[in-house]
């Protein structure tokens, strides 16, 4: 009897080794549908998700097809992995951080690992229209663009304000850190709004604005506007 378990023991263990191939190679899922990435806004330029990869995991394999913006809100260390390629090096990234990768000839298929320590958090935007004739009229220093949009970041030290600017495309607004914010108007009108961390508004009308930090700490505030 006693051979008879182990064999079973054995035979069950090796069953097990087909369903565990076919869960490691589940095929890549749009961006959108990968487990980890959770919609929170979508309109007709862009879909925000929010990413949260716990220490140690790594998402799905999933596919980008447009021109996309990350920011990260979170201080850790992570690495990608095309599809079919070597895992990529461990790097280091922290909140405010920013990238917005061009789609290329072919879309972006590859999942990301997240090292630690504790848990990896990012926006990640795919930008879902190129616009056929892009505005040139520039909000502020250009932090970082791509073909759709440009990418402003305001370090806002306590109390300190950002130049009054005009945003004549719509564009997104994303918190990188908490903090009391408030927006003014050239006449003098403002509104104060306390933020999170992930927090994103989107606006589609022209707007001139400054923002000013009314925190006790030093806050990062990102604007993507469309091109």
């Amino acid at each position: 009897m006693r051979y008879f378990c182990l064999f079973a023991l054995a035979f069950c263990s090796f069953s097990l080794l087909p369903a565990q191939k076919k869960s490691f190679e589940n095929p890549p899922v749009p961006v959108d549908q990968e487990p980890l990435h959770h919609t929170v806004l979508k309109n007709d330029y862009l879909i925000v998700m929010e990413v949260t990869i716990p220490e140690g995991e790594r998402t799905q394999y999933h596919t980008h097809t447009h021109d996309r913006v990350a920011i990260e809100l979170s201080n850790s260390n992570i690495s990608q992995q095309n599809i079919n390629e070597p895992e990529g090096p461990s790097t280091p990234v922290k909140p405010g951080d920013l990238s917005a990768p061009p789609i290329g000839p072919t879309p972006t298929v590859h999942r990301v690992h997240n090292f630690g320590p504790g848990p990896f958090h990012v926006i990640d935007i795919e930008l879902l229209q190129r616009p056929a004739q892009p505005s040139t009229a520039e909000a502020g220093p250009v932090a970082i663009e791509n073909p759709s949009a440009r990418i402003y970041k305001w370090t806002l030290a306590p109390g300190a304000s950002s130049p009054m600017h005009t945003h004549t495309r719509p564009y997104l607004i994303v918190a990188v850190n908490k903090m009391p914010l408030k927006m003014s108007a050239p006449d003098g009108q403002s509104s104060s709004h306390e933020i999170q961390v992930g927090d994103v508004h989107w606006v589609d009308t022209k707007v001139t604005h400054s923002l000013t930090n009314e925190g006790s700490t030093e806050g990062q505030i990102v604007e993507i506007e469309m091109k």
